[in-house]
């Protein structure tokens, strides 16, 4: 039997693939504490390698060109380490003044990012690809007629060492909205394409991407891709354990 074609048209038919990714490494790791005192929580160890390494492998498998890193606590060591990284190229967005959290911080990086489009991951989670590389399926739902921010999410009950209630709800087509109850059943990975539009009129000085995320939820242009793969919230010393326990079984 022959199959129907689907002639839906593709939306990212045309567009330029996704190049830059923004790497939120700025961050004080107090959690991770006392392992944070002397260096950068992105250069902490798990699995044989500093988190930072375990993002730009996964940044270079999937085909990113260059990464905007956002540094303040300890900069001088994280931006000795990163200078080692081969395949990608890397530039420095300055908090030394002023951390930003993490939507000023994409803002002040903006000048250094140049696409209308980019990737956006935090440097303190680590993940494992499914059937599909994470990155290029982000890519691939990307629909930018529709879209301001398109967030990675994993199941709750597959978020590794994560001891929230959950962050969204995901609806059939794939809008995101926020908690409603005391549970929501998925988790923001700290992975998401993001469109410029998604910063626009923003706030001064320090403020989190959740104000972003809050408008383009009103505005229906916030949606979500489930994970297919293991992701693990690396925030404490405990879950690095936990998270290399889990790795070793392959």
């Amino acid at each position: 039997m022959a199959r129907l074609r689907d002639h839906r048209p593709d939306p990212n038919v045309g567009q330029p693939p996704l190049r830059t990714a923004m790497v939120l490494a700025a961050g004080l790791g107090k959690r991770m504490r006392p392992l944070t005192a002397t260096r950068p929580k992105p250069m902490v160890e798990v699995a044989g390698k500093p988190l930072i390494d375990h993002v730009m492998d996964r940044l270079r498998a999937a085909g990113i060109e260059r990464a905007v890193v956002n540094v303040h606590y300890l900069p001088d060591a994280l931006e000795a380490h990163l200078r080692a990284q081969k395949g990608i190229d890397i530039v420095i967005s300055d908090e030394r003044d002023l951390l930003l959290e993490t939507g000023g911080g994409m803002v002040k990086a903006l000048p250094l990012i140049e696409d209308e489009r980019f990737l956006s991951v935090n440097s303190d989670n680590l993940w494992v690809d499914g059937p599909i590389d994470a990155i290029r399926l982000l890519a691939s739902r990307w629909d930018d007629a529709i879209m301001d921010a398109l967030l990675l999410v994993v199941p709750l009950a597959r978020a590794n060492n994560h001891r929230g209630a959950g962050d969204f709800h995901l609806d059939p087509v794939g809008k995101l909205t926020r908690r409603k109850a005391k549970v929501a059943p998925f988790v923001f990975t700290g992975i998401q394409i993001v469109s410029q539009r998604l910063l626009r009129d923003p706030p001064p000085g320090p403020f989190s991407t959740n104000i972003l995320w809050n408008r383009a939820i009103a505005e229906g242009r916030c949606y979500g891709v489930v994970h297919q793969g293991l992701w693990f919230d690396v925030g404490t010393p405990p879950a690095i354990a936990a998270t290399e326990a889990v790795l070793a079984q392959g």
